[in-house]
């Protein structure tokens, strides 16, 4: 690309609106992970019916869920943060991923589920926050010079 493409209004525009838009998409998507992850907190019960029904895993009492929920704290807080994004923003995107496809019994009574539709344009938000990682840099830590996020 040419600097002189480079200095356009449009390009102008997206490089001062472009790390807003990531912004707002990284905080929308960091509120649902981090309500879902409160949930493993406060009503384990809860979380593990939802994993038996729609990842046939049972059997698991409060303690695994609270351990579970440990680590999907940390996940979100770095992801929120903006730090180590290639692993933060890839694994947020896959775990919704595995999320939204587990429900796919869901999707076939539509009318009577339409909530979980809405999990199909976070998945398109995980996905374009992990595309464009490099350029989510409002209120993101930095990933240093010559590394890779």
């Amino acid at each position: 690309m040419s600097d002189s493409m480079l200095n356009t209004p449009v390009s102008t525009t997206l490089t001062q609106r472009l790390p807003m838009a990531l912004l707002a998409l990284r905080l929308g998507v960091f509120l649902v992970m981090f309500m879902w992850t409160l949930d493993k907190f406060v009503a384990p019960e809860h979380a593990a019916g939802v994993w038996g029904h729609f990842y046939m895993i049972g059997d698991l009492g409060p303690d695994a869920f609270y351990v579970i929920g440990g680590l999907q704290l940390l996940l979100v807080i770095a992801f929120v943060a903006g730090l180590f994004k290639r692993f933060t923003y890839g694994a947020i995107f896959l775990l919704h991923g595995i999320s939204t496809l587990s429900s796919w019994r869901m999707y076939l009574d539509a009318f009577d589920n339409l909530l979980f539709f809405a999990a199909w344009p976070m998945l398109a938000a995980c996905f374009a926050l992990y595309l464009l990682r490099d350029a989510d840099t409002l209120l993101a830590f930095p990933s240093g010079k010559g590394t890779h996020t």
